[in-house]
């Protein structure tokens, strides 16, 4: 490797300079950034002098870009408000519709607040960037909002999802064509001759007349029960059932789905406590006996049913 030399006054001699490529890069680096810095230090100097308002226009066009962004969140603020005013406007309406307890709906969200915009005067950046972390702030507020009527409406879906079970389960048809005889409530027994609580009605109908179940179901008993014959028992849900008796035969067997108009037994004169060929019926809800001419509506009529299976 080539070797440099520098004449020593001191020694009067040639001395080898050491390291002399790392010591010669090391100065030209520093020298060259020295220079950098004096070339970007007297261009900012020159471009202050020729260019005084840069700065400004720089906040400006920063201005720009915070308005143009307030502006897109302010409507969507707007729009959210007005979508979830809506919503709150429907939403007691459909609770009632489906038989559920109407909410107010201000009190159950007061803590979250939520306001609507007028003019907002920004007169620099610093301001402009304080409103848009407001703005979204309450936008936030806005989403709560949305997504407790959101909440609120599978809360509604739910209960028709459970409603249209129970339509369909409730008994709801006269489950024999024939004219009403003994009626629900204290009789004296014809065959007894002592006043005891009739928990049913009494169908006339002649022997082997078709029996429908009066709703869906699940059958839970198919057999005899003492002074009642044959019978069938329906265990519909919700609490409800219904028992069907003085059968001459049975049609289904314990265990089986039916739905509301499904053949399940002919109507006899079976049961030591028989005045004749009719069909007692019965309803109860939590083994509580119910009125059965109060789930028999006028407006649905056996034969259609019977006539869309």
């Amino acid at each position: 490797m080539k070797q440099f030399y520098y004449f020593s006054k001191n020694k009067l001699k040639f001395v080898e300079i050491k390291n002399f490529y790392r010591k010669f890069i090391f100065l030209v680096l520093f020298f060259s950034i020295l220079i950098s810095f004096l070339i970007f230090g007297t261009f900012f100097v020159v471009n202050e002098i020729i260019n005084p308002n840069a700065e400004v226009a720089k906040l400006q066009a920063e201005n720009r870009v915070l308005l143009n962004k307030l502006k897109v969140s302010v409507d969507k603020y707007e729009a959210l408000n007005k979508k979830f005013t809506e919503l709150t406007n429907k939403d007691n309406s459909l609770r009632l519709a489906v038989n559920l307890q109407p909410i107010d709906v201000d009190s159950k969200l007061k803590f979250v607040g939520g306001k609507s915009f007028g003019k907002i005067p920004i007169s620099n950046s610093k301001e402009a960037k304080k409103v848009v972390n407001q703005l979204d702030s309450l936008l936030q507020i806005v989403d709560m909002k949305v997504n407790y009527i959101k909440n609120n409406y599978v809360e509604i879906s739910n209960k028709i999802k459970i409603n249209k079970k129970l339509y369909d389960a409730l008994p709801a048809i006269k489950p024999a064509d024939g004219p009403i005889g003994d009626r629900f409530g204290m009789r004296k027994h014809p065959i007894l001759k002592i006043w005891r609580m009739h928990e049913g009605i009494d169908i006339l109908v002649n022997i082997g007349s078709p029996v429908y179940a009066a709703g869906a179901g699940v059958v839970t008993f198919v057999g005899r029960r003492g002074g009642y014959g044959r019978v069938v028992v329906i265990n519909h849900g919700f609490g409800y059932t219904t028992l069907y008796a003085h059968l001459k035969r049975w049609l289904v067997r314990k265990g089986q789905h039916v739905k509301r108009g499904d053949k399940i037994a002919l109507s006899g004169d079976s049961g030591r406590l028989s005045t004749g060929p009719h069909l007692h019926y019965e309803v109860r809800h939590n083994g509580i006996p119910l009125n059965p001419m109060n789930f028999i509506y006028d407006d649905v009529k056996l034969f259609e049913i019977v006539a869309r299976k």
